[in-house]
């Protein structure tokens, strides 16, 4: 019985080995023929030289001026007798110690690649070739998928079989990418040094080596001291494998590396990258080069950001927009340091508006039938616990609703509101695009919830064209290097969001604000109307306005929500609203603001998508026809109020 049981476990080992064999065998075969295929269809070395990848855009301002050319950088083709030594030695140090030795995947990496990460339960360590590394970034995507590594394998193999090592390396470091949108060791080194790659010395080619894992992390231009300590590690890895001596590692200080300063890129890049997010939505042409066409006029632009930086609080950031008539965007600016801060604050950051966000009370007011007129009494008053105050915690008494919007009064904004409903602003704010929440409560009235400047303004830009949205846009026009028209945009949509009378009621309120009230500050010598906002404790200063066709909004604060001493909507914010339109409409006529109502069409209410009702119960508003001049602010009583004209500061101004 042994002597059978024994025989037994050794044929049924040898057929395990027999037909493990086999299976080694066939998948030698197939790996044979799949990288036979794969070599048929690489292409010669020349032709890889000459295919570099990537989409280039041109965006273009609207009159025809190149605003920003994106997309990958290439330097000089280098051939390899002409890269140093130290860039080779650097790079195979830190990306392939066995680079000389395999066949394109490295067996011995695989395996220690696979004890680290078993033993640390991730993916800690990588196995990659410069090789398999070149056939993924020329002919795969970076999917983690099992597929792909499979893929990338064969590809690598197949790779080793038609070019030369020293080929290999060419096309790598010709070709690789270093961050910034430079690819290859020569766009690096002027990028990051302002010379040829020829010229590269060991601790500049450190630097650049060290990119590879992680260019944004590592970037010089992004971070300098994290290039700098990336490269003394590149050093040591080298010393330890024998690439160079302890002597040329000492004589090597990436400490002492000065890079080439970087251009300050133009505030442009705010409306560049938004500009490249709706590309995306319009097209999905991956390949040919584009040329966008915007809406954004280049001169204006350099005013805005000009007076953005002129006029911001030291330690503070400052946000711009502007829109024309039909809701084209003509300025913008999302930061006074786009280098620094690519985030912009015009389109994403939700900031407070404090008294700005009064528009929208005063609308819903007007609208269930006060006037500009009526009168309310600036009085203590409380709500629940909450008890709003003035700048200088005093009352002026009886006042008119025209001088209340003026001098940006809270306590009467807050009885409006809780006259016509808390709920109502809210839904008028909505009415006229401001999609972040809205907080329900009473100190909603002045502001408390928050908004991006782009909902705000065009808001604003609303109420002068008559109170008619036009839907704001930047893109007109989007062609391929090949002349083919891939977009054009035609007429966009309108919405009525309040009728004509309002939005002229609201504009007589504006101008008083900025003739006799809170935004003197913004006076450009031609008819004007606008509002300020401050929040509490001077974190957010805004004024948006308009003025013969434009419509400019203004924020100005810190990123970290603190306080900024001084900051008031009516002033840093007003003077950079004036500075920017007094050139972007000095050249225009000047047009009357549209404050009075005549006809009957301008008696309509707006259509059924804003109030939710049919058309055939669209009714006229019953109102007595304005005077022949506009009401005066009694002048008595202004000079008295505005001693000090600096608005309340309890919830916003």
């Amino acid at each position: 019985m042994p002597r059978r049981s024994s025989r037994s476990k050794s044929t049924i080992l040898g057929s395990i080995v027999k037909w493990g064999l086999v299976l080694v065998l066939a998948g030698v075969i197939a790996l044979s023929v799949a990288v036979a295929l794969a070599y048929n269809d690489l292409p010669s070395f020349t032709e890889m030289k000459r295919s570099p990848n990537g989409q280039s855009v041109e965006i273009k301002a609207d009159d025809g001026s190149v605003l920003a050319s994106l997309g990958p950088s290439y330097g000089e083709w280098l051939s390899y007798p002409e890269i140093p030594a130290t860039m080779t030695n650097a790079m195979i140090t830190v990306e392939d110690r066995r680079y000389w030795y395999h066949p394109g995947v490295d067996p011995i990496g695989i395996v220690r690649s696979f004890v680290i990460n078993t033993s640390r339960g991730n993916k800690a360590q990588g196995a990659s070739t410069i090789t398999q590394q070149l056939a993924r970034n020329l002919f795969l995507t970076s999917s983690k998928q099992y597929s792909r590594k499979l893929r990338e394998a064969v590809l690598a193999l197949a790779i080793e079989r038609k070019y030369s090592k020293q080929d290999i390396l060419e096309l790598y470091l010709n070709r690789v990418y270093f961050g910034g949108g430079a690819y290859g060791i020569d766009a690096a080194s002027r990028k990051f040094y302002g010379h040829s790659a020829r010229r590269l010395r060991l601790e500049e080619a450190a630097i650049i080596a060290g990119l590879v894992k992680a260019p944004s992390r590592f970037s010089p231009s992004a971070d300098a001291e994290a290039a700098r300590r990336r490269a003394a590690t590149v050093i040591a890895v080298m010393v330890d494998a024998g690439r160079i001596t302890p002597e040329e590692a000492r004589a090597a200080d990436p400490a002492l590396v000065r890079f080439a300063p970087q251009a300050r890129v133009a505030g442009v890049r705010y409306f560049t990258d938004w500009v490249l997010a709706e590309l995306e939505n319009l097209t999905d042409e991956a390949e040919e080069p584009l040329q966008v066409e915007t809406t954004l006029n280049a001169q204006g632009q350099a005013w805005a950001e000009a007076a953005i930086r002129a006029e911001a609080p030291k330690g503070s950031q400052g946000a711009l927009v502007a829109l024309a008539r039909d809701g084209a965007v003509k300025a913008m600016v999302g930061g006074t340091d786009y280098v620094r801060s690519n985030y912009n604050r015009a389109m994403t950051a939700r900031r407070q508006p404090g008294s700005a966000f009064k528009m929208f009370v005063y609308a819903a007011g007007l609208e269930s039938g006060i006037t500009a007129e009526d009168i309310y009494d600036d009085r203590p008053i409380t709500i629940g616990k909450w008890s709003p105050k003035n700048n200088d915690g005093r009352f002026a008494g009886p006042v008119t609703v025209r001088q209340a919007f003026a001098l940006s009064i809270n306590t009467v904004a807050v009885q409006v509101a809780e006259q016509v409903g808390f709920d109502t602003v809210a839904e008028m704010a909505r009415r006229f695009g401001i999609s972040t929440p809205i907080d329900r409560q009473p100190a909603m009235a002045l502001g408390a919830s928050v908004a991006t400047l782009f909902e705000m303004t065009n808001a604003y830009a609303t109420v002068g064209n008559s109170g008619q949205e036009n839907a704001p846009y930047a893109i007109t026009r989007i062609v391929t290097g090949s002349g083919r028209v891939l977009f054009s945009r035609a007429a966009g949509d309108t919405r009525q969001v309040v009728a004509p009378v309002i939005a002229a009621q609201l504009t007589q309120l504006m101008q008083a604000a900025v003739e006799q009230g809170t935004a003197r500050a913004a006076q450009i010598g031609r008819p004007l109307a606008g509002k300020t906002g401050t929040t509490s404790s001077n974190k957010d200063g805004w004024f948006i306005g308009f003025s013969s066709g434009l419509t400019t909004g203004v924020w100005m604060g810190r990123d970290d929500n603190k306080a900024v001493p001084g900051l008031a909507g009516g002033r840093a914010p007003a003077r950079a609203f004036a500075q920017y339109m007094a050139r972007a409409v000095g050249g225009t006529p000047p047009e009357p603001l549209v404050t009075e109502y005549a006809s009957e069409e301008m008696l309509l209410e707006p259509d059924a998508e804003s109030y939710g009702i049919t058309p055939d119960e669209q009714q006229y508003i019953d109102s007595e026809p304005p005077p022949e001049e506009a009401p005066r602010l009694d002048q008595n009583w202004l000079d008295e109020t505005l001693r000090e004209p600096v608005p309340p500061r309890s919830q916003g101004r």
